[in-house]
């Protein structure tokens, strides 16, 4: 016959909370189920009243099926069956049963009800100002804190009124049914984070996406990403900084990793040890000790400081030790990342090129990288060794004083980490924001900076520094924002941190006081909990600073992410280069959807010949280069190189056999030498000078004061127009290609520059397949052959008389440009006619006032 005779075990109330190495059993189960119930009942009532009234359904396409909906629903009513069980496991017996066991079955029925009414509740409704995706935070929390109370039953593994020992039936019912606990609320609170049975975006912006712009195809909202959170996709970023955090290929440097691991693990046992032998000092000093034993434990306790340092390892022999030997595995993975990440740069389209902003690019790469170092470090030696910390202080106070105090040093560490996470991720937006400003800010400033000559040109200083200074205003704001949320942030830490340090202090100094501590104990308490809470403190800074390296790195991912437009095939080959037979055919190419540029080109340039491309701006001549050098894929037909489709063989090998004259040279900012010396970068001063006479320049650059030392400036501005372009030609010579594409290298000069840059071209063209992209007619009459575009196809193709003689487009376009330079000369001679006759009366009276 099952009776109850009172509430607890007999011979145990609940005023003890720690009995026979363990905490009570009649405690625990108290405690944890009255907790969960509270946070279930008042917390979800609350939430429940505010879905009810300002929730709306949800639209079932919106919603996504799930099986893992489906196990968090079997999981929180088989937990709540579990109560039940539990206590007809105790009622089976026979004999006595606590009250507790009884409480504990019924309030944990109605808890994990609840809560499981609150997950079908999120599923079927949401709140129409919810701007975020994912459970709701008392839902989290609910499940966080049941998990966590069961690895709270760990700290009794040396009890014997616990299951650890599995000596009877009793104990391994008890076992399976913990272990029931422990899997189901663990998968409970891993799931809940992924949130599978809800929407992947925020519900509102799906419904507005729903109702998108239906000409341009953009959301009416944006992209969304201005309130996800930074933990976003955290297993991918993982992946991409995963080959940079372990040095591969190097022994040394592997060896400097685990050696900084295990001054890691050091430092975790000196930090238990300092405030140890800080108790034994004042006790000895308390107790009248032999000065022997007292200056021992003086020593032990200095030499364990001089390697702890002035906090918690901030600044201590060992923490500089380590500090210092993880340079270089810090200097391995910055040197990595950057040039990983340059790398892929140059290996992306010119399609994404030409629509890149420098200022942004070069930003995001600057803190990306440095946020690589920050993440490591702050992961590593912050937030792994302070959680470490945590433990093993709940774990010694329950320990060596009183689960009392272990339960204190737990509540305030939970408080504290749960506020500061949930703080910090509400002001995630604040700091992104922030972070599109700044990019903002010095964007303007690198375009403005860029566009000098423009500037001065408009007289349009006063309106940059106007844009520019709008630009800091807004950046300001954001600041501002970030600012007031962190002090928000420390307040609310400074506050658990004080009550915390309050309560355990009062309770401490009253046992003190009954005779059942010693004045050491307050001392070791105090002091280790001073200790402790020095790096938690700083842990709301390490979280923020990983959140922030984050959202810095955001950028940089998506510039990882950028696909390549152009990519070589898995078997590509090298191309056998024999005669330089260049072959179009049916090549059909657009740069976006619905606007054909070229449509059906089909042409042939034979070994050594010359092929000229003229038409009217935007009929694909240029587009013609691109697409040979492979600086994009055609979209139908192929373009072959003596034979071999070039789109499979490798970019590298094409690209070496082919030289290009582009219309607008841009130089680097470097000598005049190591700009013609890029051409092929091994070249000797010998090699340079000699490509330098080829493009009719060498006597120019000997003019100059520092000769081929001369520097050109920021995009080669020092140099005039045809200067700039014999160095290209020069640098082409150099390279020494088998096929030249010359892109209108001469149309933005003077009639003698021209002429001479022509000369120096027919140099490079000799005996090589050649194709020009020409403006002015006159430049290509003795071309082999020349095609005229419009609108995408080629309308005429023949020999400069042969087209004369068609009187078609090209005869057109050749008779407006003879018209044009005709009313030019006619020009010239009547300005120099009026001038003369200025001079004539002038010189009359002169000559009259010399009478």
């Amino acid at each position: 016959m099952v009776t109850v005779k009172s509430y607890c075990e007999e011979g145990v109330s609940m005023e003890q909370a720690w009995v026979d190495s363990g905490l009570a059993p009649c405690f625990y189960f108290t405690l944890v189920p009255s907790v969960l119930l509270t946070l279930s009942f008042f917390f979800g009532t609350f939430l429940c009243i505010c879905y009810r009234r300002y929730g709306t359904d949800m639209e079932p396409k919106f919603v996504p099926r799930s099986r893992l909906y489906s196990l968090q629903m079997g999981l929180s009513l088989l937990l709540g069956i579990q109560g039940l069980g539990w206590t007809v496991a105790h009622a089976a017996r026979g004999g006595e049963l606590p009250g507790y066991v009884i409480l504990y079955g019924c309030l944990s029925m109605l808890g994990w009800a609840w809560a499981a009414a609150l997950l079908r509740l999120e599923r079927r409704r949401v709140l129409v100002r919810d701007r975020t995706r994912g459970h709701s935070t008392v839902l989290l929390l609910y499940w966080s804190v049941a998990f966590a109370a069961e690895n709270l039953a760990f700290v009794s593994w040396m009890s014997p009124q616990w299951w650890w020992g599995l000596e009877n039936e009793e104990q391994q019912v008890e076992f399976g049914l913990w272990l029931v606990r422990y899997i189901g609320t663990g998968t409970l609170f891993f799931i809940g984070l992924k949130a599978p049975g809800l929407p992947r975006r925020p519900y509102m912006l799906l419904i507005n996406e729903d109702e998108r712009d239906v000409e341009h195809g953009q959301p009416l909202l944006g992209s969304g990403t201005e309130n996800q959170s930074t933990w976003q996709g955290f297993r991918k970023k993982v992946r991409l900084l995963v080959p940079y955090m372990w040095p591969k290929g190097s022994v040394l440097l592997q060896l400097l990793v685990l050696l900084c691991l295990c001054l890691l693990g050091v430092e975790r046992v000196i930090n238990v040890f300092v405030p140890i032998y800080y108790k034994y000092i004042v006790n000895d000093l308390s107790n009248g000790s032999p000065w022997r034993t007292l200056a021992t434990t003086v020593c032990v306790y200095v030499f364990l400081k001089f390697l702890q340092g002035g906090g918690a390892g901030s600044s201590g022999f060992v923490s500089n030790m380590r500090s210092f030997l993880w340079i270089r595995v810090q200097q391995y993975t910055n040197r990595v990342v950057q040039v990983h990440l340059f790398e892929h740069l140059h290996s992306l389209s010119l399609r994404w090129h030409l629509g890149r902003k420098t200022g942004d690019v070069l930003r995001s790469i600057d803190r990306g990288t440095s946020s690589i170092n920050s993440l490591l470090s702050y992961i590593v030696f912050s937030i792994f060794p302070t959680i470490a910390d945590i433990v093993i202080a709940i774990v010694y106070f329950i320990s060596f004083f009183n689960a009392w105090f272990g339960l204190i040093v737990f509540v305030c560490m939970f408080l504290y980490l749960t506020l500061t996470i949930i703080i910090t991720e509400w002001r995630t937006k604040y700091r992104r924001d922030m972070n599109m400003q700044d990019n903002n800010a010095k964007s303007k400033a690198v375009d403005s900076l860029l566009n000098f000559e423009t500037v001065k040109y408009y007289n349009a200083e006063s309106y940059e520094v106007s844009r520019f200074e709008d630009a800091i205003l807004k950046y300001q704001v954001s600041e501002w924002k970030t600012n007031a949320s962190l002090a928000l942030l420390n307040q609310t830490q400074n506050l658990i941190i004080g009550l915390g340090l309050l309560a355990g202090s009062l309770l401490c100094a009253y046992f003190v006081t009954e005779g059942k501590f010693k004045v050491g104990d307050y001392v070791l308490f105090g002091t280790y909990i001073i200790q402790l809470y020095t790096p938690l403190n700083w842990f709301g800074t390490y979280y923020r600073m990983i959140q922030n390296s984050f959202i810095d790195m955001e950028s940089m991912f998506k510039l990882f992410t950028e696909e390549k437009e152009v990519k070589d095939d898995v078997n590509a080959g090298n191309l056998l280069y024999k005669l330089g037979k260049v072959e179009f055919e049916n090549v059909h190419f657009s740069y976006t959807d619905g606007k054909e540029i070229l449509r059906d080109v089909s042409f042939t340039v034979m070994p050594g010949q010359t092929v000229a491309l003229v038409g009217q701006s935007g009929s694909g001549k240029s587009t013609i280069i691109r697409l040979l050098f492979r600086f994009y894929d055609v979209q139908g037909g192929c373009i072959r190189i003596d034979g071999q489709d070039i789109s499979k063989v490798k970019q590298s090998s094409l690209r070496a056999h082919i030289g290009v004259v582009p219309q607008d040279t841009v130089l680097f900012n470097d000598t005049i030498q190591n700009n013609i010396r890029y051409g092929r970068v091994t070249a000797s001063d010998q090699e340079v000078e000699e490509a330098a006479r080829a493009a009719d320049i060498h006597d120019k650059i000997l003019a100059f004061p520092e000769g081929y030392d001369t520097q050109v400036g920021e995009r080669g501005l020092k140099l005039s127009g045809g200067e700039k372009q014999r160095v290209a030609i020069a640098r082409t010579i150099l390279k020494a290609p088998q096929i030249i594409l010359l892109d209108e290298a001469t149309s933005a000069l003077d009639t003698q520059t021209e002429r001479n840059i022509q000369a120096s071209l027919a140099k490079v063209c000799a005996n090589r397949t050649t194709i020009v992209v020409a403006h002015r007619l006159s430049t290509i009459i003795g071309a082999d052959q020349i095609m005229v575009l419009s609108n995408g196809q080629i309308a005429e193709r023949g020999r400069h008389e042969e087209l004369l003689a068609k009187g078609g487009l090209y005869s057109d376009m050749w008779l407006k440009q003879q018209q044009a330079q005709d009313s030019d000369s006619a020009s010239d001679t009547e300005i120099k006619d009026k001038q003369s006759e200025k001079l004539q009366p002038a010189a009359a009276h002169g000559g009259h006032k010399s009478h």
